[in-house]
Parts: structure tokens; C-alpha cells; sequence
């Protein structure tokens, strides 16, 4: 009987150390995330912004001499990222394929223009930058006209400032509710042994001695926690890296490696501090305290 009474009460214990190992993993694992949304969140904005192309249209008498000169001086510009030369035939193929027919049979000639495709490095993605540039290549001859799209832009800008600042306030929010929940499950699991604490207590234990093993039990658990979070986070870092491998995930190792330590560090810290505070409130409490 006794024997199955300690079964009984091995499982239960096991139980709730795994439900709180889990509720531990689960609230870091998604702060973790976050924090590699954050830490991702201006390579994520850059790489959008950079796919925006100023094309230079030319015109059909400019010189082959300076078409080149004026593309490699558009390459070793500071905001440039890459400056692409496409013919009109090149133009055309690119349109039929978009369209799906070859639309040169019913004109009888090709409409189109060479032109030179750039795109701009992330920083310069701006209206006054894009205006600038219009202006300085304006006063060339042979350049007909220079297009991009000014609205995408301005809301490019727009939407990654809104973005950026409402990422930053989730941060804090999933943080604070990381820390309380984290508190709750290490709470609910000193509060099941409260008259344990209370029984040490009056048997002449010292708080230090009572506290110790909570603690240690709970840094522990903690531990775990942290690094079932650490391995969920390193499959969908793995995953992404894999199937956005243009966002360069993993160019970064001493940031995202400062977020392991950070998120492992915070697993062991808050489990310490919520058992820390939750004994020392039931070894505040009087015996008859205990039961409400």
C-alpha cells in the first residue's frame, strides 16, 4: 500500500516538474523568436527596400562608349548595389515571357528602349536620395527618362518605421508576460508544497536551509527549459536559413549567439528569482494562512 502510495506520489511530482519544464519552454522559446524577429527586423526591412529598381531609359542614338562609362560609374557610386545594362531585346523577351505572347508580331517592331536597371543599397532607399540621383543624371543627353515607383517607396519607409516600433513594444509586452507566466508555474509548484516549507519551518530549519533546495530544484528546471527553447529556436533559425537563404540569417553568429546566452541566462534567472520570492512568502505566512 505504502508502496503504491509512493508510486503515486512520484508521478505526480513528475508530472509537474515536466508541466512547468514545458511552460518554461514553451514562453522562451516564443521570447526567443521574437528576439530573432528583432534582431533580423532591419536585414528583413533592407532586403525588401533594396528590391526597389531606378531604370534609365536611353535613347536609341546614345553611344555604346557611353552607355558603358556611364553603367560603370553608376556601379562605383555609393548608393548603388548593382547597375544591370538590359537591351531592348532582352526588354522584350522579359515582357513576352510576363505576358505569355509575343507581343512584337502585332506592332511589327519592338517599342521597347535599352535601359540600365539599378538597384540601390537599403540606406539611400529614400525619396530625396531618388530625387537627387534623378536630377544629377537628367542633364545627360542620351538618357531619355528615369523612372521608379516614388509612391512604393514612401510607403516602404512609412510601413518599416510603423514596424520597427510596434516590434519594439511587443518586445517588452512578451517579455513581461514571459516573466509572470514563468512566475506563475514556478508559484503553483512551491504553493503544492507549502506545508512542507511550513513543517521545515517549525521543526527550527533556517529560511536559507529551506530555500535552498526549492531553489536549486527550480534553477534546474530552468535549465531545461532553456535549452528545449534553445533547440526549438535553432530548428526554425535552421529553417529559415534554408528556405530564405537571400536574408543571411546566419551572417550574424555573435548576435544570434548573444540571444542563446541571453534567453538561457534569463530561463535560469527568473525560475531563481519567482522561487526565491514565492518561499519567502509562505515562510512569511502563519500556519493557519495556509489554507486559504
Amino acid at each position: 500500500m505504502a508502496s503504491s502510495f509512493d508510486q503515486y506520489q512520484k508521478r505526480k511530482l513528475i508530472s509537474s516538474y515536466f508541466s512547468v519544464v514545458i511552460s518554461i519552454g514553451l514562453v522562451l522559446f516564443l521570447l526567443g523568436c521574437l528576439g530573432l524577429l528583432v534582431l533580423n527586423a532591419k536585414k528583413l526591412a533592407d532586403h525588401f527596400r533594396e528590391q526597389v529598381v531606378v531604370t534609365i531609359y536611353l535613347n536609341d542614338t546614345a553611344k555604346k562608349v557611353e552607355v558603358n562609362q556611364l553603367q560603370k560609374s553608376l556601379a562605383m557610386a555609393d548608393y548603388t548595389k548593382e547597375a544591370t545594362y538590359v537591351s531592348k531585346e532582352e526588354a522584350a523577351q522579359i515582357v513576352k515571357s510576363d505576358i505569355g505572347e509575343d507581343f512584337m508580331e502585332f506592332l511589327g517592331t519592338n517599342p521597347l528602349q535599352n535601359s540600365i536597371d539599378i538597384y540601390l543599397k537599403a540606406d539611400y532607399v529614400t525619396n530625396e536620395t531618388l530625387d537627387n540621383i534623378t536630377s544629377e543624371l537628367s542633364n545627360k543627353a542620351f538618357i531619355e527618362d528615369i523612372k521608379y515607383d516614388n509612391d512604393l517607396v514612401e510607403m516602404m519607409n512609412n510601413n518599416v518605421k510603423k514596424i520597427t516600433f510596434w516590434v519594439l513594444v511587443l518586445s517588452a509586452l512578451f517579455t513581461l508576460i514571459a516573466v509572470l507566466l514563468i512566475n506563475s508555474s514556478i508559484r503553483l509548484a512551491v504553493y503544492s508544497k507549502r506545508f512542507i516549507i511550513k513543517t521545515m519551518q517549525m521543526v527550527g530549519a533556517t529560511k536559507r536551509f529551506i530555500r535552498k533546495p526549492f531553489v536549486l530544484k527550480s534553477v534546474q528546471l530552468g535549465v531545461i527549459g532553456a535549452i528545449v527553447a534553445l533547440l526549438g529556436m535553432g530548428v526554425v533559425l535552421y529553417y529559415l536559413d534554408r528556405t530564405f537563404p537571400e536574408l543571411e540569417l546566419l551572417q550574424q553568429p555573435l548576435l544570434i549567439g548573444g540571444l542563446f546566452v541571453g534567453i538561457f541566462f534569463l530561463g535560469i534567472f527568473i525560475t531563481w528569482i519567482s522561487t526565491f520570492i514565492a518561499t519567502q512568502r509562505f515562510l512569511n505566512l502563519k500556519t493557519d494562512q495556509l489554507y486559504y
